[in-house]
């Protein structure tokens, strides 16, 4: 299959394509702090800069895009590998996944608890409420 845009027009569409602040982050971030809890963001020291840090509890939470970080669960209808190009999104889109990997194993590694949070999950902000409340109170 071929791109339905120019090579220029993809590069300008990409460029745009923000790694912070993004929606799925920032529902989960208003959820966390109406949760009461208190966080740090994107914390550079940290392998893979989690996006929230609440080092007191020493636990980190990682909100990520399911098509970016290619979400495993078969019902995730955002995670599609893209038919054209597969020559350079197979190998980027599995870096990713393997580079997730690593960093959730340092993390564990260094002693901190790790809680990914996938985009398609933020449709259900309850549900988010009770895994996020689970996670920071056990």
């Amino acid at each position: 299959m071929i791109d339905s845009v120019t090579p220029e027009r993809r590069s300008e569409i990409m460029s745009h394509i923000r790694n912070k602040g993004m929606k799925p982050e920032m529902l989960v971030r208003r959820l966390v702090h109406g949760m009461g809890y208190r966080y740090r963001l994107h914390r550079k020291e940290l392998p893979g800069t989690p996006d929230l840090v609440l080092a007191g509890r020493k636990k980190v939470i990682f909100v990520n895009g399911c098509f970016w970080h290619q979400h495993d669960d078969p019902y995730c209808k955002i995670a599609r590998v893209p038919k054209s190009n597969q020559d350079y999104w197979i190998p980027k889109l599995t870096a990713n996944k393997e580079r997730d990997t690593k960093n959730i194993k340092a993390l564990e590694a260094a002693g901190w608890s790790v809680l990914v949070i996938w985009e398609c999950e933020t449709k259900d902000l309850d549900a988010v409420a009770v895994k996020i409340r689970t996670f920071l109170d056990e």
